[in-house]
């Protein structure tokens, strides 16, 4: 088939330059977050530093306070401490390969996943489980400001579920240019009441830090028992599927160039598996905190942030100051965070729902959805067994992002059975690729019935490291054994121009879709199999008869 003629570059693209097919709305949305694409370089206009800031700003959240308190409490300090460590040496490892990818071909986490392993239709499992993690974590941080709310206002908890949930929805509504705006102006707030209380009770009562480190915690006898740890770890790892949420930030990158090469590494390092370092700090704190609350309240409130925090402020403040301040830091984070889990839920949901069904509803519509379901956990007070629905949900996670970033670390630079550079267009991938759908069904699988004592009681703490290994090994050996066969259905999408620039990076020459008529950049368009033009990915992703998809090759 003969290539399209070149159209110019389009520099500065007027709104409806991006647009898709469907209402007004739909428009819109996608001019703001490039739902189900790849995000364009006239777009990406902010400097690495901001895309840093703002994919940092959604880390705010307190569950991590909890989380840490509550493998403290359970394991004691020294237990809950190597967990924690553990989990974050886990997370950064498997979390940079997923985050390069992201941030050099500015692409979302389930675009990567399609051509890391799982074709086009395989990943929507895998956007299914990142979409659930989105309401598990907007329902816990919910409850949290709730929390929050009931405190400082009086609010009962049921009331504050709802406000929790719908006061977010005017700020999601847009996508990255009103996050950014919001991560940036907030981010010093939060970082100054968060650290302010752990810094002045270490300074005026070391007691507090011998206290800390002495901790046995109820299920044993404060010595180091390997059981507690991956136990620990294995809640702490429910955390891994975090960097999706990263990634659809650093999506946002610009081009990586000679003159910002520094700058762009440090910020897709600190943005994306580094992430982990301020989690993992934040978990510690919930540990210290929590030992801290023991001993002046009790260990009733000892896992509630807002308790934490309301102790540690009551010791550094007037009294009258000292809730007002708790329940603005954790507002500030339930927001900062919970437009994101929204933001990113809607994403995966719509990414999911159109590769199904052919048919683009509009985000907001999975806004909507996302919120529901998050508001009828917190309903069903989540909170109250977090350490359990986390422990379960880490092991369908941990191999998720495993089998991932094995397919991008082996199998593309060492096996070079995958191919090297992401593909996510319809008619380029296979529905399913074996690869990545047998490792990570093998991995959850055996690893969620290792974690219901299904293989007997000494095995289930390992069932976070079974998640792991299994994924880290089956898939480069299902790459060996298929050949790496199925990840291409065809290795030519019928246009001349290179994917890739000069720098290595996607190419910004714009191109007409002859669809939806509207201009769209050489990564995010495929030749038509019935006409001498070019479709864009998301006309051929809702093309319910496959008029213009092309033919396998291979």
């Amino acid at each position: 088939m003969s290539a399209e003629p070149r159209l110019a570059a389009v520099a500065e693209p007027e709104p409806a330059a991006q647009a898709v097919p469907g209402t007004d709305q739909a428009v819109k949305e996608t001019l703001e977050d490039y739902t189900l694409r790849f995000a364009p370089r006239s777009y990406r206009r902010w400097t690495p530093m901001v895309v840093a800031t703002t994919a940092l700003g959604g880390i705010a959240y307190m569950a991590d306070f909890s989380i840490g308190a509550g493998i403290g409490l359970a394991h004691g300090t020294g237990n809950a401490l190597l967990a924690i460590a553990v989990a974050a040496v886990v997370i950064f490892v498997t979390g940079f390969p997923l985050a390069y990818y992201g941030a050099r071909y500015n692409i979302d986490l389930d675009l990567i996943t399609r051509g890391s392993g799982f074709g086009y239709f395989g990943s929507v499992l895998t956007s299914v489980i990142f979409a659930s993690f989105t309401f598990i974590f907007f329902a816990l941080e919910g409850s949290i400001m709730a929390q929050g709310l009931k405190l400082g206002l009086g609010l009962p908890l049921w009331l504050g579920y709802l406000v929790s949930t719908l006061m977010v929805i005017p700020l999601v509504i847009y996508g990255m240019k009103a996050l950014s705006k919001l991560q940036v102006w907030t981010t010093p707030v939060w970082l100054l009441l968060m650290v302010g209380p752990l810094v002045y009770l270490v300074a005026t009562d070391p007691g507090t830090v011998d206290r800390f480190l002495a901790y046995a915690g109820t299920d044993g006898d404060g010595g180091i028992s390997t059981a507690s740890v991956l136990l620990g770890a294995g809640v702490c790892l429910s955390l891994i599927a975090q960097i999706g949420e990263q990634i659809d930030y650093l999506r946002f990158m610009p081009p990586r160039t000679e003159e910002n090469k520094r700058g762009w590494w440090t910020a897709v390092v600190m943005a994306g598996p580094g992430w982990v370092v301020l989690g993992a700090l934040k978990q510690a704190i919930g540990v210290f905190l929590a030992v801290y609350i023991i001993a002046e309240v009790g260990a009733s409130a000892a896992p509630e942030p807002i308790q934490q925090f309301k102790g540690a402020f009551d010791a550094m403040m007037p009294s009258w100051l000292v809730v007002p301040l708790a329940v603005v830091l954790v507002v500030i984070s339930q927001i900062k965070i919970n437009v994101t889990n929204a933001y990113s839920g809607s994403l995966a949901w719509t990414n999911s729902f159109t590769r199904v069904t052919r048919r683009y509803p509009g985000r907001m519509v999975f806004v909507l959805v996302n919120l529901g379901f998050a508001l009828a956990l917190m309903e069903a007070d989540m909170f109250s067994f977090l350490n359990s629905i986390l422990g379960f949900y880490s092991n369908c996670a941990i191999a998720w992002v495993v089998t991932v970033a094995t397919d991008i670390g082996i199998n593309k630079y060492v096996l070079k059975l995958s191919p090297h550079a992401p593909e996510f267009r319809r008619g380029m991938l296979y529905a399913v690729n074996p690869v990545g759908v047998v490792a990570f069904v093998a991995a959850s699988g055996l690893s969620i019935a290792m974690y219901f004592h299904g293989l007997g009681d000494t095995l289930q703490p390992y069932s976070p490291v079974a998640a792991a290994v299994i994924a880290f090994v089956l898939t480069p050996l299902m790459a060996v054994v298929t050949k790496g066969r199925y990840y291409l259905r065809r290795t030519d999408d019928g246009i001349a121009e290179p994917l890739l620039d000069e720098d290595g990076n996607p190419s910004a020459v714009a191109y007409e879709c002859h669809v939806c008529r509207q201009q769209f950049e050489r990564p995010d368009v495929a030749a038509c199999t019935t006409h001498d033009a070019v479709v864009c990915s998301l006309c051929l992703s809702t093309d319910k008869v496959g008029d213009h998809v092309l033919p396998a090759t291979v």
